[in-house]
């Protein structure tokens, strides 16, 4: 497989652990107090690390280190856009839409020659 593809395939499931790490307390612990919160998500959050480093490693032997914070940026907005709509249901706005034409923007002008 391209390092291309490995890094995102592992930057995709990383991200996956990131977004619950980051948001998922706010709906299954909102009523516990946060330090509790915070340890369940350093818990997850191990996880997103021993798939993001990985993939950080492969990816900058093929990419500089701005193509590939914009790569995580577009990734993560992608499995973020499902998790808001359909774990926390979230109203999907059209807000998301200009934002990740944006990231396609940012990444149009970090991958051009």
């Amino acid at each position: 497989m391209p390092p291309i593809a490995r890094t995102v395939l592992l930057l995709s499931a990383s991200n996956v652990f990131m977004t619950f790490a980051w948001y998922a307390h706010l709906r299954n612990l909102s009523q516990r107090p946060w330090f509790i919160a915070a340890f369940a998500s350093w818990g997850i959050a191990l996880f997103e690390y021993m798939l993001q480093v990985p993939a950080n490693r492969i990816g900058h032997g093929t990419m500089n280190l701005g193509q590939l914070k914009m790569l995580q940026e577009i990734i993560a907005l992608s499995v973020f856009i499902p998790f808001a709509a359909l774990y926390m249901k979230e109203p999907v706005r059209l807000n998301y839409l200009w934002a990740g034409l944006c990231l396609c923007a940012a990444v149009f002008f970090m991958f051009r020659r």
